[in-house]
């Protein structure tokens, strides 16, 4: 069996009728694995999807993204849209509307205040909110009644569905987290770990970088989800075993993020009591270039900060030349197969804001050493070049996975021709994508000189995704080292870029601002270096109903409509 014939048509979605059960908790127990185990269920404490997803399953927002990229009402009434009412004329606010009689997960109600409480809790300068690119321009939230809030814009939004809208971006129980404000976000350990919230399961045991112990919510607002009483979601491992567990064993009913050669994964489904599923999104494989001196035996607060500059990295001849000497197509071939496509854009999708950026997809080593000498990198007796003493030696990290350690090997090779002196390095994954602001081991720290890894975002508009490299949005102490911005890019001109898009209604020169944007990360100054257009792969066993593999959002966003079939 074609591993192409085992996967759902990529990037086409085909619903099927619900049929879910008639009692809550009738299919009993499911079984969740993430190979990259979540260390979090906060996920304004942590970039990582892992801990996103995990915290989908309790944790929810006003609105969701379909797998069609479409607006759906979650926790509120509608969408709220310009002919309806519930957006401005004028673009400068969005009045969201919840349910009525919505539960928290304790029994108390859901109000306005909540909804107001969790864009002061992600706003709050000292909260290191990893989630804060949501909020980007949102001046006030207005409390209009018990179940209506009013978000108020600096300026005219013609995208005003960044707050509240899509996994990343949930709501949290006021009483809960009200003493958690600011720097003490973190601190709040026993919240962080057990949210309550108005999802279909809650939360009974969490054991971090393990296992999560679910039970379906007693208040979840349809009486007749989810369909399984308890659920567990076990954490850690590799892709490799966690595929097995699923495809081969049939030991769990679920596998997240099937980081696998396409061979490999052919031969699991072949077994076939599992099949995989897949669809493209917006996820792209990169590497990211650092700004910034990573030496760890500087003080936190300059680390941080572009007061240190990186001792080589800040030459854009040299980030250029390494993206040239990358063979983006072998690398497609040997990781992803069909699920994968070459790229030289960080925003690859949908087709409108993709940028037409095709020089990175033809290797050039010859041409990359010539960059290299012409901008004065010089060979040295042993190979590697250097210029006034400082050798092109460079710390290249990423999370510990068979494929991404195979594209390691492969691209210092091809460095190793320009003479580029690598060092590899791979961190557990649950560390790497982790929260924890006192490990010198996550990707936001960003120790190393280059990093690889992939990320997306909600929705089908890249505005806020974009709004991540706005200066000032490092990681640093004061927010816990949460932050998008990794690289500690800074421009000005970008800047406003981000202003003018936010501001822009007409598609057609959103997209344009968008692609502008794309290409002064990518090929205008190669701080980010497109790899691979990744699309989402997970599996399921034959005997679960019900799922909808999503890129847009969450995998996990209908979870209260999985069920059991026989």
């Amino acid at each position: 069996m074609k591993l192409s014939s085992t996967l759902l048509s990529l990037g086409t979605v085909c619903f099927f009728a619900s049929t879910a059960t008639a009692e809550r908790g009738s299919d009993g127990h499911v079984k969740i694995l993430f190979w990259q185990a979540p260390s979090t269920l906060n996920p304004f404490q942590s970039g990582g999807a892992k801990d996103n997803e995990a915290a989908s399953l309790v944790l929810e927002p006003l609105g969701r993204y379909d797998p069609n990229g479409a607006l759906v009402p979650y926790l509120a009434q509608h969408i709220p849209t310009v002919a309806n009412g519930g957006v401005a004329n004028d673009l400068t606010s969005i009045t969201w509307t919840l349910k009525p009689d919505l539960m928290w997960s304790d029994g108390t109600p859901v109000t306005s205040e909540d909804v107001k409480f969790s864009a002061d809790y992600c706003m709050h300068p000292d909260a290191g909110c990893s989630q804060l690119a949501k909020f980007d321009g949102v001046e006030t939230v207005e409390i209009i009644d018990a179940y209506t809030v009013k978000v108020n814009f600096a300026a005219p939004r013609p995208n005003p569905y960044g707050p509240f809208m899509g996994g990343q971006s949930p709501i949290l129980q006021k009483a809960q987290f009200q003493d958690c404000l600011g720097a003490r976000a973190i601190e709040c350990v026993a919240q962080n770990f057990a949210p309550i919230g108005t999802g279909p399961f809650t939360v009974k045991e969490f054991r971090p970088n393990d296992v999560i112990s679910f039970e379906a919510n007693p208040n979840y607002r349809d009486a007749t989800k989810p369909a399984f009483e308890t659920l567990t979601l076990k954490g850690g491992g590799d892709a490799t075993a966690a595929g097995r567990a699923v495809l081969e064993t049939g030991e769990f009913d679920y596998a997240w993020n099937l980081q696998l050669a396409p061979d490999v994964l052919a031969k699991m489904a072949d077994v076939g009591i599992g099949k995989p599923i897949a669809a493209f999104g917006t996820t792209v494989e990169r590497l990211e270039m650092n700004l910034t001196d990573p030496n760890p035996d500087l003080d936190k607060n300059i680390r941080a900060t572009r007061e240190a500059p990186h001792p080589f990295l800040t030459d854009m001849n040299v980030r250029k030349a390494l993206s040239m000497a990358i063979d983006r197509s072998l690398l497609v071939e040997i990781g992803y197969g069909p699920t994968g496509r070459p790229t030289c854009n960080l925003v690859p999708g949908p087709a409108y804001y993709a940028s037409d950026n095709t020089a990175c997809l033809t290797q050039d080593i010859a041409g990359a050493n010539r960059l290299l000498d012409a901008a004065g990198w010089v060979r040295g007796t042993d190979g590697v070049r250097t210029k006034d003493g400082q050798r092109l030696s460079i710390l290249f990290q990423t999370s510990t996975n068979n494929v991404r350690q195979e594209f390691q090997a492969l691209i210092k090779h091809w460095w190793n021709e320009l003479g580029v002196e690598t060092e590899l390095r791979n961190i557990n994954a649950s560390i790497y994508f982790g929260a924890d602001a006192n490990s010198p081991d996550t990707f936001q720290k960003f120790y190393a000189d280059v990093a690889m890894h992939a990320n997306n975002y909600d929705g089908t508009d890249p505005q806020t995704y974009l709004a991540m490299y706005r200066c000032g949005n490092e990681p640093k102490p004061s927010r816990q080292w949460q932050g998008e911005n990794i690289n500690r890019f800074c421009d000005p001109a970008y800047d406003t870029l981000i202003d003018t898009l936010s501001q822009t209604s007409d598609l057609e020169t959103r997209y344009d601002l968008a692609k502008r944007m794309n290409d002064m990360l990518t090929k205008d100054s190669y701080v980010v270096v497109p790899l691979i257009d990744r699309g989402r792969v997970s599996a399921h066993a034959n005997s679960l109903g019900g799922v909808l593999m999503n890129s847009w959002d969450s995998e996990l966003w209908n979870i209260a409509d999985w069920h059991r079939i026989e």
